[in-house]
């Protein structure tokens, strides 16, 4: 085992997970019929060339779900994109092009923007808190507090954004929290023994996961799971001393085993748990805090 997490870049799994999304969202938007307002409105041969334009700067992330959009709807309309998912982009600035079926345009217009807005709202968040630990040796991680169904796709985002990927789900790593914790001591177990009760029945399943943490509040608990030698230990809502000390810990008695702050996370205390020495903060915030990027079409002409 490691503490290398399967890290989100954009891959045909990626692409399929927002495919099953697209289909959703078209469901939603269209449903049986058709975009009334449209087929009223707009002549079929009519042709438009219209601008994907940032409102707003930030971080862009989700170019390459346009034209699934499009495919997915059937659009009779070309996409090129102006820019890169992970950059830097400033308000006013023209992402990406679409020229074609006005009447197609029109209609797929409100799904890929709230893909686009979405994502580059993330990423633009996570490269906020990436910028607020620069020059420590912290890495910024998300969690699993994302949006049901949208996990590849938000996690994507914060890779956009400069972070890194927690466990993708309960299946690719053990994570002893708190609950499991209380329960093991309601049985009698002790923190060490649930880790190796862990290491025994995943030998036994021959299972591959990618890590085993375990999540301590104390620095009781820490000092007593160090000897177990998990692979990865997170520290939940410690003070800035309690963090350090749990550091000084560590070096002298586990100087492999990775150390994780989380809880009471926010841009404004990052920086200074960052500087405590632990190696990687999770942070929710990344994912069920994240607003929208502001992000517009244009109209260009026929």
């Amino acid at each position: 085992m490691n503490t290398n997490f399967q890290q989100v870049d954009w891959s045909d799994e990626v692409a399929e997970a927002a495919r099953q999304l697209i289909r959703l969202a078209i469901r939603e938007d269209v449903g049986e019929q058709c975009d009334w307002s449209t087929r009223c409105l707009v002549p079929p041969e009519a042709k438009g060339r219209v601008a994907i334009v940032a409102r707003q700067a930030g971080v862009v992330a989700g170019l390459p779900i346009v034209p699934l959009v499009l495919e997915e709807m059937g659009a009779v309309v070309e996409f090129q994109s102006l820019a890169s998912d992970g950059d830097s982009i400033e308000r006013g600035q023209t992402l990406a092009t679409l020229d074609g079926s006005a009447a197609d345009i029109l209609t797929a217009e409100r799904v890929f923007l709230n893909f686009l807005g979405r994502l580059s709202g993330i990423a633009s968040l996570t490269r906020q808190y990436v910028d607020a630990v620069a020059g420590t040796e912290a890495a910024v991680y998300d969690t699993r507090k994302t949006t049901p169904g949208w996990r590849m796709l938000e996690k994507y985002a914060v890779r956009r954004g400069g972070g890194f990927n927690h466990r993708l789900g309960l299946h690719r790593a053990v994570m002893i929290k708190d609950n499991h914790v209380a329960l093991a001591a309601q049985e009698g177990m002790t923190l060490p023994a649930a880790v190796a009760e862990v290491r025994t029945n995943l030998a036994a399943a021959q299972a591959e996961v990618e890590a085993v943490e375990v999540e301590v509040d104390t620095l009781e608990q820490l000092e007593n799971v160090l000897a177990a030698a998990p692979d990865i230990v997170l520290l939940d809502n410690m003070t800035l001393d309690q963090l350090r000390t749990a550091v000084e810990l560590r070096a002298e008695r586990g100087p492999q085993i990775v150390l994780e702050a989380s809880g009471g996370v926010n841009l404004k205390t990052i920086g200074d748990i960052a500087r405590t020495g632990v190696d990687r903060i999770s942070v929710g915030a990344l994912t069920h805090s994240a607003v929208a990027l502001d992000v517009g079409l244009d109209w260009r002409g026929g």
